[in-house]
């Protein structure tokens, strides 16, 4: 079970990871976009550290849905958009709980799911956000239903993640800037994937047993 402090672990442990991956998605970005992702996202959720409210411990969905109206107002470009509705259909999902469940989770990750793709008209393989969060969804999902611990659950999500986003690389995007690229989009990682498995790799409570630790770490070695 996971109370509010729990929750704000992982927005304090998201907040931490993008700040330190700014540069990677930043470059990412460089190549199908604005090449802001990085510096985006990071502002983004530290104004969703400034925005969590003393109260609504009881109210975890209340909780995420400011999240997400938070992302919204303060993310540049679609992402904003995108990570904001997520948060926002995950906490309308959850309701007024004051703790989440390991069902309560899943639910969360599929809601957030249906949001974005719903949100950005897109499906798994157009090269967006959601070709590491569906999967991150399933697996976690699937973990459950095989009945392991939650922790074992964020992992197996952390995987499927990692997994979607090294998949965009030789996709064609077909939604958002990279659109634009056509075929020229091929060969280049999607940041928003990126960042969503920072993302999803940030809800385990311990950063040493991060999967996908050593593949961002030799990204990261190739920054200018």
């Amino acid at each position: 079970m996971l109370d509010a402090d729990a929750v704000d672990q992982f927005l304090s442990r998201a907040a931490r990871t993008l700040q330190r991956h700014r540069g990677l998605l930043d470059r990412l970005d460089a190549a199908l976009g604005d090449g802001d992702h990085g510096e985006n996202m990071a502002i983004g959720f530290n104004a969703v550290l400034a925005s969590l409210p003393v109260g609504l411990a009881d109210d975890l969905g209340a909780r995420l849905r400011t999240v997400g109206h938070a992302l919204v107002a303060s993310v540049g470009g679609a992402s904003g958009p995108l990570y904001g509705t997520a948060f926002i259909e995950a906490g309308f999902t959850l309701g007024a709980v004051p703790r989440l469940t390991p069902g309560a989770i899943a639910d969360a990750l599929e809601a957030a799911v249906r949001g974005l793709s719903r949100r950005g008209r897109c499906a798994v393989g157009d090269k967006t956000i959601l070709d590491a969060l569906a999967p991150a969804a399933v697996a976690f999902r699937a973990s459950l239903d095989a009945g392991e611990a939650v922790e074992t659950c964020i992992r197996h999500a952390a995987w499927a993640a990692h997994a979607g986003m090294r998949a965009t690389t030789p996709l064609v995007a077909r939604r958002g800037l990279a659109l634009r690229l056509g075929p020229r989009s091929r060969g280049h990682q999607d940041p928003g994937a990126t960042s969503c498995f920072l993302l999803v790799r940030a809800m385990l409570p311990r950063p040493d047993a991060h999967a996908g630790r050593t593949a961002v770490s030799r990204l990261r070695e190739r920054e200018p």
